[in-house]
């Protein structure tokens, strides 16, 4: 996969928490065995009317969020069933960050993505941002207020920044495993062939008869 460091591009805002993965890619687009064609599906149900066209009310459809490719959304994205379709959906449609906030409810975090879909968007060269809700609450204020409004996320540094006039940055965590993978565009395969050598000696000594 495509290694992340920088990326820069204009943020479009999701207004919506606990999106879970039927609502970014419907069951009815599971069939295929590709793994390409999902993008124009994603908020499929959200995204258009009954007859096919562009829904005017969905907020990713209006014009000023042409050509995002940074999504800004509420909590619990990405919960519900495991479909890895949800990734290669989002990241097919142009996304190429998503940013959520985590968010205390009854004295219990809620975080911001679902912990598979999390795995299953750093395994797909997908970078998921936490920050914290009023955080994401700026970032929103910010985008209703400047139309375009673009922002560059940092890997290497572990930061967003804003291009609005103060320059608005926040910093965020990600777990040094999935830094790397992202760093260095790994996914699943390259992660294993990493230990090539050590799965060929292995082989060489490996008795069968023994299993």
């Amino acid at each position: 996969m495509k290694a992340f460091t920088k990326h820069t591009g204009i943020v479009a805002t999701l207004n919506r928490s606990h999106v879970d993965t039927d609502a970014i890619i419907p069951k009815q687009f599971l069939k295929s065995i590709s793994r390409s064609g999902y993008g124009p599906n994603a908020f499929f149900d959200w995204r258009y009317l009954a007859d096919g066209k562009p829904d005017p009310d969905f907020e990713l459809n209006h014009p000023r969020f042409e050509g995002r490719t940074i999504l800004v959304t509420r909590n619990n994205f990405g919960c519900g069933s495991s479909r890895e379709h949800a990734v290669w959906a989002l990241a097919q449609d142009g996304y190429k960050v998503i940013i959520a906030p985590w968010k205390e409810v009854n004295n219990e975090r809620v975080n911001a993505f679902a912990d598979i879909f999390r795995t299953n968007s750093t395994k797909n060269g997908l970078l998921v941002v936490e920050l914290g809700d009023s955080e994401v609450d700026l970032i929103f204020d910010r985008v209703q207020s400047q139309e375009g409004l673009q922002a560059t996320v940092d890997l290497t540094d572990q930061r967003v920044v804003l291009h609005d006039s103060e320059r608005t940055t926040f910093s965020f965590s990600i777990e040094p495993g999935d830094k790397e993978q992202l760093l260095n565009g790994l996914d699943d395969i390259d992660l294993t062939l990493k230990y090539e050598p050590d799965i060929t000696r292995f082989e060489a000594t490996y008795n069968s008869y023994l299993s």
